[in-house]
């Protein structure tokens, strides 16, 4: 897509918990079935996407807000994953003239990746990332290990 357009998907829906072994033991006890991941995220895929869980306070200090505030961060996010690192800042550049809010622009990640974050006009907070070892499928579709 040009001008930095967002497809329709969601690729990554990622929980900020407290307690990551138990809120992994719940999904586990439900028949999910891990996969392999970098240490400090669990993630299980999901048809086209992926479900993820993230130590909230880092969550939170990755995005640059404040965990726990009343009317702030939920602890959730909807990940927009794009083909190529160009795309998180084309993606970004449209968030505010659409009523949006940019958190964190774009920019490498420790892990290899690139990305940034903003909040729709509701405040849900959205992170536009290009990650290298995951490529999507021709459809759009995100696996953890890349889509097959």
């Amino acid at each position: 897509m040009s001008g930095g357009a967002m497809e329709q998907r969601i690729s990554l829906i990622t929980l900020g918990v407290r307690d990551m072994e138990a809120q992994a033991a719940f999904f586990d006890a439900m028949g999910w079935q891990r996969v392999k991941t970098e240490d400090g995220v669990i993630a299980y895929d999901l048809p086209g996407q992926t479900l993820c869980l993230y130590p909230a306070a880092d969550l939170a200090r990755d995005i640059g807000v404040e965990a726990g505030a009343p009317g702030g961060f939920s602890g959730i996010t909807l990940g927009y994953n794009v083909r190529d690192k160009s795309e998180v800042a084309a993606v970004l550049a449209r968030v505010e003239p659409a009523g949006g809010r940019v958190l964190k622009p774009a920019g490498d990640v420790f892990w290899g990746g690139h990305h940034g974050y903003f909040a729709d006009p509701e405040g849900h907070v959205w992170e536009v990332a290009h990650n290298p070892f995951s490529p999507l499928g021709r459809d759009g579709a995100f696996q953890w290990n890349g889509a097959s």
